[in-house]
């Protein structure tokens, strides 16, 4: 009799990614994790994209995370649908200032399969000082941000021979570097000058926002007629927006005196950008809509809520704003915040969004009493002339900024999560909002990191 022997098939599965194998019917899916897009301190948007099913239905599919490497599905995780193709996934719920590894996932009947893994490391949450008045405000090295310590002396000899007085970089609200120069210190009074536009642009919104005006509506729904010398039809052309974004039509050229007399007609309102002290009478709109006087409402909307302090001090027809560095600060960490306060709102976020952008066609690097970095071309104080690219080409191009007369300064750097103040006195003798000043400034402070 013959023997009979029966040989053992031997089966191999090879599998082009790590798997959770449920099943020994079909294959599993091939999918690919999509790199990290955005992350905050809480959250992070990234996604996957499934080429192949393994020959049976996409059942479950989205990403896996964990501070471990190589999550899988018993870990946190997102569901984003069934079936082939690309998704996105939304995390939440993260902690801030952690590293997180992240994989994309898909599951048929053959099991769960993983994508490749990509990393991501949370923003540190933002920081706000308290509003007590204390001197308390979290800081944070050059060290600790990475950052090149042999550029900073550079830096401070820059400003100190540029006349300056005070210098603060934030970043997350905390402070990276504050120093004083040539005398000053952190409780003396500055004056803003033209910085403090953005101030009365702010309160404009929130004045807005609480139904009290519409900056759509003509001035003269507010002052009344005869608030210029132009012809009535063409003075109720201009609108509270037009003063905002510095589209008057009003005469450029006839100094700081905005009586009456002195508010003559140009062109059409909205067809001229002119840097115009006009502006101010915004804060005559808001007094009267308001029915307090600029100086409470702006205390109690504005100043009081940021834990700022200062004074409007009249100058003219014109008034300035004098604070210490630190309450400029404040204003730029709000700004920086897109109007949020430590958790509240203080103006409303499409505002805010609508003054740091383009508000007009002419000078596209305006909004409303911003400046605009990063634009295509943009007009200076008393010009007609467009030139061509950013006005600081060496600074970030995201960057919105409050600058004043002799170089006061305040730069708001959404990207880099970065606030720089800069006060003093003239760094040239030219003494326009802008000058060479910047230019070399940014080429300094971006010394700093990169």
């Amino acid at each position: 009799m013959k023997k009979i022997i029966l040989l053992p098939f031997i089966l191999l599965f090879l599998f082009s990614c790590s798997s959770d194998s449920g099943s020994d019917s079909g294959s599993l899916a091939a999918v690919t994790t999509t790199s990290i897009s955005e992350t905050t301190s809480i959250s992070a948007t990234s996604g996957g994209t499934i080429t192949s099913d393994g020959g049976s239905a996409i059942t479950l599919r989205g990403v896996c995370w964990s501070i471990n490497h190589n999550p899988t599905i018993a870990d946190s995780k997102t569901t984003d649908g069934t079936g082939l193709g690309t998704f996105t996934s939304n995390i939440t719920g993260l902690t801030a200032n952690t590293i997180y590894y992240i994989r994309a996932y898909a599951t048929n009947s053959a099991g769960t399969a993983y994508g490749n893994e990509v990393t991501t490391t949370t923003d540190e949450t933002m920081y706000f000082p308290p509003n007590d008045g204390s001197a308390t405000w979290t800081t944070k090295s050059i060290a600790d941000l990475g950052w090149n310590q042999s550029a900073v002396q550079p830096l401070l000899d820059y400003l100190e021979l540029k006349h300056s007085k005070s210098f603060i970089i934030l970043i997350n609200g905390r402070i990276v570097m504050e120093n004083y120069f040539n005398g000053h210190t952190a409780t003396t009074p500055w004056y803003w000058a033209s910085a403090g536009k953005t101030l009365t642009s702010t309160m404009t919104g929130i004045a807005q926002q609480e139904g009290l005006l519409n900056i759509n509506d003509k001035v003269s729904d507010y002052l009344g007629t005869g608030w210029t010398s132009a012809p009535l039809a063409k003075e109720n052309l201009i609108t509270c927006k037009n003063l905002l974004s510095m589209s008057s039509g009003l005469n450029d050229a006839l100094g700081d005196d905005v009586s009456p007399a002195n508010l003559q007609y140009v062109a059409d309102a909205g067809t001229r950008w002119a840097y115009h002290n006009v502006y101010v009478k915004l804060q005559d709109v808001i007094a009267n809509a308001s029915g307090q006087t600029w100086t409470n409402y702006f205390n109690t909307k504005l100043r009081d809520k940021l834990g700022m302090t200062g004074t409007w001090n009249p100058n003219g027809g014109l008034s300035v704003y004098y604070s210490n560095t630190r309450s400029m600060a404040r204003f730029g960490l709000m700004a920086l915040n897109k109007g949020k306060w430590n958790g509240t709102q203080i103006i409303d976020e499409t505002y805010i969004n609508q003054a740091t952008t383009t508000s007009q066609n002419i000078n596209l690097a305006y909004g409303y009493l911003w400046w605009l970095n990063g634009k295509a071309s943009y007009h200076l104080p008393q010009s007609q002339l467009q030139l061509n690219g950013s006005i600081i080409p060496s600074g970030p191009n995201d960057m919105f900024m409050a600058l004043g007369k002799n170089d006061q300064k305040i730069y708001v750097i959404p990207s880099k999560k970065m606030v720089v103040i800069r006060m003093g006195d003239a760094a040239d003798t030219v003494n326009l909002a802008l000058s060479d000043f910047d230019a070399t400034l940014w080429t300094k402070i971006s010394a700093l990191y990169q």
